[in-house]
């Protein structure tokens, strides 16, 4: 099946700006916060199913902005799920640093599965439209969690994310984005079966974008002191 392929604003975004630096490898892309600006912890990102990594450069770019290293990580075929252990690619050439991961849709579902098998190496994970499953249980661990969905997704499969709930911390952080859609977490157009939204995709990004960076504020950070 043919992937969905990054529209104008994430192929503008793969240029990166203000400073942020854009690298991209055969494995990962990376958005490189400017000088005197990179902050703790990088950020790991996993893509949606049959979505081209690139789609996801404005958030990655975004992110970077606030001085957040973004990975995103490339995927076999274009779906995570081949690709679960490849975060560990991207750990092992950054020792010492701090990670959290997470992903959209079934990137989400398979950071999760990834966090369970390697919480050492991770400060917290995070959902973008996605749920977790019995082998991403992260109810036992100490890992905080944050979860963000659109209130008008149409493709993520409300049973499964809220049967995904019992598999999630109970200090679990739970976000809706007003007005926001599945796709618009990414930037690849339109998604078969999903909803319009009724926010521009810029908001939606901007909501996304603040709620990780305050999710990560709120977190304790390694020795105490702020994790900025």
């Amino acid at each position: 099946m043919e992937p969905y392929k990054p529209d104008a604003a994430a192929l503008e975004a793969m240029k990166g700006g203000e400073g942020v630096a854009v690298t991209e490898s055969k494995e990962w892309i990376i958005f490189e916060p400017g000088k005197g600006k990179k902050a703790e912890p990088d950020i790991l990102f996993y893509p949606g199913g049959l979505v081209r990594p690139e789609s996801y450069a404005p958030l990655a770019l975004s992110l970077a902005k606030e001085g957040l290293r973004a990975w995103i990580v490339k995927m076999p075929l274009n779906l995570a799920i081949f690709g679960e252990d490849r975060a560990s690619r991207v750990i092992e050439t950054e020792p010492g640093r701090d990670f959290i991961i997470g992903g959209h849709s079934l990137g989400g579902v398979v950071a999760a599965r990834y966090a369970v098998k390697h919480p050492e190496h991770l400060k917290g994970v995070y959902l973008l439209a996605s749920y977790t499953d019995r082998k991403g249980n992260l109810r036992g661990l100490t890992l905080p969690v944050l979860s963000i969905v659109g209130t008008l997704d149409g493709v993520l499969n409300g049973n499964a994310f809220e049967q995904g709930k019992r598999f999630l911390p109970d200090k679990t952080e739970y976000a809706e984005i007003t007005g926001g859609n599945h796709a618009q977490f990414g930037s690849y157009g339109k998604q078969k079966n999903d909803n319009p939204a009724s926010i521009p995709s810029e908001k939606q990004l901007s909501i996304t974008v603040s709620l990780i960076v305050n999710w990560l504020e709120r977190l304790e950070p390694p020795g105490g002191g702020s994790p900025k």
